[in-house]
Parts: structure tokens; sequence; C-alpha cells
């Protein structure tokens, strides 16, 4: 386990470990988040929940890759903005963003090029346009 500067904690796990089976270089982004946002994001990306157990889920894309991730309980409270956020693209936000919506997200902030939503645990991300 190591900080940065700022002393945001992250691990480095040498090679052979099983859950990083198929990740390249980066392994893994890990977020604070209930199994619901798992399920969100593996919906939202049409990538594949590779881990769920414990409440502990990952996601990653069908061709490998870095894994997304969430720790289940118990999740720190949110407290102001979140640290970590997502951007996607779409070639028409509002289309994407109703659709992201029907699986769960809240619509916080709309503009003509970019909406900012929240996953069902509340954690902002945005779709911009491409």
């Amino acid at each position: 386990m190591l900080a940065d500067p700022e002393g945001r904690a992250f691990c480095v796990i040498p090679p052979g470990n099983n859950f990083l089976a198929g990740c390249g270089f980066l392994g893994e982004v890990s977020c604070d988040g209930s199994r619901e946002v798992g399920v969100f994001w593996r919906d939202a990306l049409h990538w594949e929940l590779v881990w769920d157990e414990d409440g502990e889920t990952a996601v990653q894309a069908p061709q490998g890759g870095t894994k997304l991730s969430w720790g289940g309980p118990p999740i720190e409270p949110k407290t102001g903005r979140s640290r970590q956020r997502f951007v996607l693209s779409a070639a028409d936000p509002s289309v994407e963003a109703a659709r992201l919506a029907a699986l769960g997200a809240a619509v916080l902030s709309e503009t003509e090029d970019e909406i900012e939503l929240a996953d069902p645990d509340g954690h902002e991300f945005s779709v911009r346009r491409s």
C-alpha cells in the first residue's frame, strides 16, 4: 500500500494475482460503492461483471484491460462532490442520459454539450458531446 503526494492510498499488486488476470499495466480503478452501482456500470458500459462477491463488484471491457471495482459495504458516507468522476462521450448526450436514467442514474444538471448525472449511490459523472 502506497500513497500519492496528496495522501490518497493506492496498491501495487504483483503479477500473478488472479483478480488482475486479463488486465494491462493499470489493473484496477477502485471506487467506494454498492453492488447496485457495479451492476449499473455493467449495464451502462456494456461491460462484463467479472467479480461479484460479498457486495464487492468489478466490471471489465469484453476485450480485457483495466477493471473498475466497487468495494461494497461498509461504504463511507458521501460528503461533497466525488473525487473520482467518470466522463462518458456520446454523439447525443440527451439520448445517452435518458438511457442511463432508465438504468438508475439521476440527472443533476444539463447544458447543450454536457449532462451531469449521479449513479445509484449518488456519485457524479458526466456525458459530453463527442
